[in-house]
């Protein structure tokens, strides 16, 4: 095994395997897993796809995910830490616009597996992008701090783009083809933040559909009520802030909306089990993370 020496703000771990074996990783925002050479079979939740050399994969944050390996495999995970996302200074406001974009990311990957990229260059990008982070870290030296960052935020941006382009919704399975739900998801998500862009005439107005019918079919698509979708959307990004940010309650409150930090606290604990105060100290994923595999 050849481990890499970590920076802070990341983790990157180079490794040879012929067989799998679950490494103790606490997983809290996501890693990106490029197969150097090998082949095999990726399992997340107990779905399957196979892997080649190239493949770049999203370890989102679970415990149920394995690697079958057919060949020997070289595995290099490049694993994003909570201290990548926080922190201030002069580039801090693009640092807090990407954060939302990576969360936005996370609070709605559905935890499948399959190859992240659609684009053969942007492939190209970030397996080059990775082994220049690696090889940095190597021969860490003045200005290397800076220099990986970046390098990471440029990773982010390709990731972002190639996700985008996927079904990243979970709904409920039906044998008619509809975009539309797709669609509708999307922009609840993208306007989780703006309350009034979300109310049910909006949407309704918004997608020349009528109010009644709008409700009953997001609740047959989604299987829940869509006042109930967003609240959870919006905890899940709470969850993440709590987490992987150094947001403030009330600057997490004012940002998703909530009336004030009493409000937010009471939310949370109604659809989490727990108060704020307990979810950090415990550390682990409640509205984000699936509880069964």
């Amino acid at each position: 095994m050849q481990v890499i020496e970590a920076f802070k703000p990341f983790e990157i771990q180079e490794i040879e395997l012929e067989q799998w074996r679950q490494r103790p990783v606490k997983n809290n925002f996501f890693e990106l897993v490029l197969i150097k050479k090998g082949k095999g079979t990726q399992c997340i939740n107990y779905n399957h796809h196979d892997y080649e050399t190239g493949s770049l994969f999203l370890l989102p944050p679970l415990k149920c995910h394995s690697f079958q390996i057919e060949e020997s495999t070289r595995f290099v995970f490049l694993k994003f830490t909570s201290s990548f996302f926080q922190g201030s200074g002069s580039g801090s406001v693009n640092h807090f616009e990407w954060f939302k974009e990576a969360a936005y990311i996370l609070s709605n990957y559905n935890q499948l597996p399959g190859d992240i990229i659609h684009s053969e260059l942007d492939r190209q990008h970030i397996e080059t992008l990775i082994d220049l982070i690696a090889k940095e870290n190597r021969n860490y030296g003045i200005g290397s701090a800076s220099l990986i960052k970046s390098l990471m935020t440029s990773i982010l941006e390709l990731l972002l783009r190639n996700i985008k382009q996927s079904k990243i919704f979970e709904i409920a399975k039906s044998t008619e083809k509809d975009d539309r739900i797709t669609k509708l998801l999307s922009y609840i998500n993208e306007h989780i933040a703006s309350p009034d862009l979300l109310k049910v005439n909006q949407l309704a107005k918004t997608f020349l559909l009528s109010p009644t019918y709008l409700s009953e079919y997001f609740r047959k698509k989604v299987n829940m009520p869509l006042r109930e979708y967003i609240i959870r959307a919006k905890l899940k990004l709470v969850e993440i802030r709590l987490l992987n940010s150094d947001y403030t309650l009330t600057e997490i409150a004012n940002e998703l909306s909530f009336t004030d930090v009493s409000h937010l606290s009471k939310t949370f604990k109604k659809y989490s089990g727990i108060s704020i105060r307990e979810f950090k100290k415990e550390g682990e994923y409640r509205l984000l993370k699936r509880n069964t595999c």
